[in-house]
């Protein structure tokens, strides 16, 4: 999928945010060259399989100006890069395990001149701050997922979406689902991307 099916289904993306978005395929080509952060088969597929597959979270929650967001488990900067793109007036805090990838991530927002994203080399059970949200595409089961993130959770409530985590998975999640369905909404991607790739994958959103 090519660059610009990010302003097809964005079209009230600025200039700059467009920009912005184009600059994504070179930066990371260049430093997966140096530090491997998205697999080489997958670089091709830049656009569809990590920027539009993070921005399905942008179709479940408009972040209102202020609105502090952790990634939790970034990697490359997934998806909270292409997030602070969308929603520039938003905080994204972006934490991995991995020190090279935390650089990787430094590097490439610099590049783009973000100004709302700060990044830390740390797991997620060292972190003291709060936030209205945590933002994820890790493997980890959404059970465990909600027992890290429920301290980090601020109680301020900021947004019509309440607080919580918000998570991009695929395949069969209702057995997983299943102790929080009460407080967990799935919404397939399928609903707003055409793409085959989107056919399984979904936005979970668990209130917390």
């Amino acid at each position: 999928m090519a660059f610009e099916q990010i302003p097809h289904y964005f079209p009230g993306l600025t200039a700059e945010q467009v920009e912005q978005y184009r600059m994504l395929d070179e930066l990371y080509r260049d430093w997966n060259s140096k530090i491997n952060v998205i697999s080489r088969k997958d670089i091709d597929n830049l656009y569809e399989r990590h920027v539009l597959h993070s921005l399905g979270i942008a179709q479940v929650a408009n972040f209102r100006d202020g609105t502090r967001i952790m990634d939790l488990g970034t990697g490359g900067g997934f998806p909270g890069i292409p997030l602070a793109i969308m929603f520039p007036n938003a905080h994204f805090h972006l934490l991995d395990s991995v020190g090279k990838k935390i650089r990787v991530c430094q590097e490439i927002v610099g590049a783009l001149g973000l100004q709302n994203v700060t990044t830390q080399w740390a797991r997620a059970e060292e972190v003291k701050e709060r936030f209205h949200f945590v933002v994820s595409r890790a493997v980890m089961p959404l059970a465990d997922l909600v027992k890290i993130v429920r301290k980090i959770i601020s109680t301020e409530q900021f947004n019509a979406l309440p607080n919580g985590l918000i998570c991009l998975k695929g395949g069969e999640l209702e057995h997983e689902v299943m102790p929080m369905k009460h407080s967990t909404m799935i919404t397939p991607l399928s609903d707003y991307f055409s793409e085959e790739y989107f056919q399984t994958k979904k936005v979970v959103y668990t209130q917390i």
